[in-house]
Parts: C-alpha cells; structure tokens; sequence
C-alpha cells in the first residue's frame, strides 16, 4: 500500500473515524475551531485507500491543503483530478464537488471550512474505480 505510513496521519493526530457522508474508512481531527479571527474552521482528514467523501457543497467555499499521500478532488462536470502532497485546491461557494484517496494511497488534508456545507449522495462505486 503507497504512503502506509500516512495510516498514522502525516502532523496532527489521526482523530476519530467519520461515520457519516464518507465511504471507507477516514478520520477527523480538528486543528482549529475559533471563529475569530479567521471565521472558518480548519480540520485535518485521513483518508485509507479507497476512502472518499459524498459529493457536497459548501455555502462560503472550502481550501484543501494536501500533506500527504495520494487522493483525488472532482467539482461536478469536470474531470477527477490528481492530488499530491503541496497541492492546494480553492473550491468555490456552492461548488458540487468530492475528495479522497486513491485506490491503493492513503491520503491527508488539512480542509478549511467556512460556513455550513451540504451533504449528497455518494460517489458511486463502479464510476470510482474507474479512476
């Protein structure tokens, strides 16, 4: 399995398996949740191989600073694309969209979260292998 290692998460700490709007196993750990000065809550997300979350959408837009491993980030109508440590991705408000691991990667962000966000359906198994 690539980035193995990554299972104990990369800086901050695993934090707790996410039981809903995620298929496979990932984990949670908030880093920051002070709305002042910033506004926006900041959490680090461990994804295992295969692990993704539901398509959503956030009210004020979403940052996803990549630390580690492999995943991929799709905004609906457009092509899945690849995600590796450095990356940064800039999702706008109200963007239908997903993110998670690769098929044999583990993978680590740190999400920046503003505002409420809007759980959907999953992304589908038979597409998602097709990645």
């Amino acid at each position: 399995m690539e980035n193995e290692h990554l299972s104990n998460s990369t800086i901050f700490p695993l934090g707790e398996k996410v039981k809903a709007n995620f298929v496979g196993d990932a984990y949670l750990q908030m880093v920051f949740t002070d709305p002042a000065p910033l506004n926006t809550a900041i959490g680090n997300v461990t994804f295992a191989p295969g692990a993704r979350n539901n398509w959503h959408a956030h009210h004020v837009g979403q940052v996803l600073l990549v630390t580690g491993g492999q995943g991929w980030y799709q905004a609906e109508g457009q092509p899945a694309q690849l995600l590796q440590t450095g990356d940064v991705v800039n999702i706008p408000p109200n963007v239908k969209h997903w993110h998670g691991a690769t098929k044999d990667s583990w993978f680590v962000h740190l999400a920046m979260t503003p505002g409420e966000t809007d759980w959907l359906e999953p992304v589908e198994d038979e597409w998602f292998d097709q990645l």
